[in-house]
């Protein structure tokens, strides 16, 4: 049995024409840069987040970046994050010249540890940033109601959530910014890198489009140090093709994680809740097993592609040796990182082939 983790041609052929009349268009245009498919793009995705505006950008890491220094994030500030997640989120604090302070993680959602974030404050912190780890969104309304407490910008990652919501509301349009990912293996993917930022404030917004352009606000003046981060105007074309599909693209992956849950219960493994009020897009499906390496090994021995998201915690990554972090200092986050897998959860897989993951589980556990 041979099932793929992600198969983005099969997402791609279903579109095939859509996509390539798309393409056509911006050729035939010679509008490369910064064209009629960006604007348009950022106005569609504002409205799907329920945002005021939104900022294309070249990568989901800029658009954390970038999100950061128009909320005034900079040298000498601390950010509250999570351990436990890909290492773009920390990174981006650090490019600011920031310094990123972790919170564990809740050991249901693998979220930020909202109950632990206020201990954390201190006269140097400036922001929030929040990741809604594999597609579900963290405790928005009391991670707000911290971060308006003590005066404290929110940044919100999002880059595998997009569609996300929680009580009734979408990821991306509670704090001061919201930050998506259009890498190909997300729920809403280009065919290569982008990123997208979100916001209800009109300051922040002018200062991301100033930002994305080399800090200039008008031809050939710099009114700051900006950056070369453009979404690719080929890439928006992609995008708006498939924007109109997203709806039906996480329905599937929801369906397919009902497949999971229904077919896998009983078994030894911590299955992926949804959290009460909210909405799980399930960019991955990450379950949990004591065992997670021999049992890692036998699905690859079986043909079944899991993957590991992610087998090292941020605050013992070699990168970020000199914030001095110990094991143990994020117990939860530790114990996720070793027992964690993710099965494969794209919206195009077959019930066969789910049926099949599920039966290779089922013989591990009856052997």
């Amino acid at each position: 049995m041979s099932v793929p983790f992600f198969d983005i041609t099969r997402q791609n052929a279903a579109l095939k024409k859509e996509i390539a009349s798309a393409i056509d268009q911006v050729v035939v245009s010679g509008k490369y840069i910064l064209g009629d498919n960006v604007a348009a793009l950022e106005k569609e995705v504002a409205a799907y987040c329920g945002s005021k505006y939104a900022v294309g950008v070249a990568s989901g890491t800029d658009a954390l970046h970038l999100a950061l220094r128009a909320c005034g994030v900079g040298p000498g500030d601390e950010v509250i994050t999570s351990p436990f997640t890909f290492v773009a989120t920390a990174e981006a604090i650090a490019y600011c010249g920031a310094t990123p302070v972790f919170v564990d993680i809740e050991p249901n959602t693998f979220n930020i540890d909202v109950a632990r974030i206020e201990e954390c404050v201190t006269r140097k912190t400036k922001a929030v940033l929040p990741v809604h780890l594999y597609g579900q969104s963290c405790q928005m309304d009391k991670l707000m109601s911290v971060a308006k407490k003590h005066n404290l910008k929110v940044i919100e990652d999002c880059a595998q959530a997009i569609g996300a919501e929680f009580n009734g509301q979408k990821v991306g349009s509670f704090g001061n910014a919201g930050c998506f990912s259009f890498f190909p293996t997300k729920n809403l993917g280009c065919f290569g890198d982008g990123g997208m930022i979100t916001t209800d404030d009109k300051a922040i917004y002018d200062e991301l489009r100033v930002l994305r352009g080399h800090g200039s606000r008008k031809t050939y003046h710099y009114d700051l140090i900006g950056y070369n981060s453009r979404l690719d105007e080929l890439q928006a074309a992609v995008l708006r093709a498939k924007l109109p599909h997203l709806g039906a693209y996480i329905d599937a992956r929801i369906n397919n994680a009902t497949i999971y849950q229904r077919l896998l219960k009983g078994l030894p493994l911590s299955l992926p809740p949804v959290l009460a009020g909210a909405k799980h897009t399930f960019n991955q499906f990450t379950l949990r097993s004591n065992d997670r390496d021999a049992l890692f090994g036998y699905l690859k021995e079986k043909g079944v592609p899991a993957m590991v998201y992610y087998p090292l915690s941020l605050h013992l990554q070699a990168a970020f040796a000199d914030l001095g972090h110990k094991q143990g200092d994020f117990p939860e986050s530790e114990k996720a990182q070793n027992e964690v897998f993710s099965l494969p959860i794209f919206p195009e897989l077959t019930q066969q082939e789910l049926e099949s993951v599920c039966s290779v589980l089922q013989g591990y556990f009856k052997q």
